[in-house]
């Protein structure tokens, strides 16, 4: 059974164009807190669609005025509430608790196809994790962020957040972010280049899936290699590195017949027809 026809409780999947599937979480009552279902059933499709042929990018949304307002503090976990913590002792659920949403999060940011957070409102704790570890991040001019880990009395440190938004942001702007949990708005989440783009909430819809089209129009090989090779090379100890890792990519894509697509359709003045993988 695919995807798409699957049937979840907390989440809405569309495919809104062509290859391009639309991850909604949908509990809007919560601002789409997350819950041990919602966690299981987005890690179920993240994960799963390693191995779906019929996607090629990802829009994750939120349904009602939120995006994600993170932990569901008004619904606590217990053991047995997530797979394999039946009849654990209160150290080990929380454990495995912990490790079960950094899975989900690790899900996002290593998806194989480019995921675009079409961010609509709130978007605070595991909610800025999940926007924060998406590729692209559209936002409406409505939304709001905040690495409020801190504000339950834990660290802000939580769920690749140290990781990833010095990388984003620079450090200086992370540490007053993430030392103080305040919230800030969609203008400064522009200024600071959090956000690659900011719309008036009715155009988020459609300005998030002109983004999707304008990467699937590449080659499947190309976006492929691009995401993969982007994320080695945040991590590569030098220029020669990655650029070791770049010429293996562009010597495989060489034998994808991509090139030659293109070059048929420059003579020919139109567009060229990718061959799929």
């Amino acid at each position: 059974m695919s995807l798409i026809d699957r049937s979840f409780e907390t989440l809405i999947l569309s495919h809104v164009d062509q290859d391009i599937l639309e991850v909604r979480m949908n509990r809007p009552a919560t601002l789409n807190a997350l819950n041990g279902r919602m966690v299981g059933e987005l890690l179920e499709v993240f994960e799963g669609l390693q191995n779906d042929r019929a996607t090629r990018v990802v829009i994750l949304t939120g349904e009602g005025r939120g995006f994600c307002s993170g932990a569901d503090m008004t619904e606590p976990a217990a053991p047995g509430s997530i797979p394999g913590t039946e009849g654990m002792g209160e150290l080990g659920f929380v454990y495995r608790f912990q490790e079960y949403i950094a899975r989900l999060v690790l899900a996002v940011h290593e998806c194989d196809k480019p995921v675009i957070a079409a961010v609509n409102g709130v978007a605070v704790g595991g909610g800025f994790a999940l926007s924060m570890v998406s590729d692209v991040r559209i936002i409406s001019e409505k939304a709001r962020f905040s690495a409020g880990f801190i504000k339950t009395g834990l660290s802000a440190a939580d769920v690749g957040t140290s990781y990833v938004l010095p990388r984003l942001v620079g450090a200086g702007i992370a540490s007053e972010l993430m030392l103080t949990g305040r919230l800030f708005d969609a203008q400064e989440a522009r200024e600071i280049r959090f956000a690659n783009r900011v719309v008036a909430p009715d155009d988020l819809a459609a300005a998030a899936l002109e983004q999707a089209r304008a990467i699937r129009e590449n080659s499947e090989y190309g976006v492929w290699m691009t995401k993969k090779t982007l994320r080695s090379s945040l991590d590569a100890p030098s220029l020669r590195h990655a650029m070791e890792m770049e010429n293996r990519t562009q010597v495989l894509g060489y034998f994808t017949g991509c090139m030659d697509a293109m070059r048929e359709a420059f003579q020919n003045g139109g567009k060229p027809e990718w061959k799929r993988l």
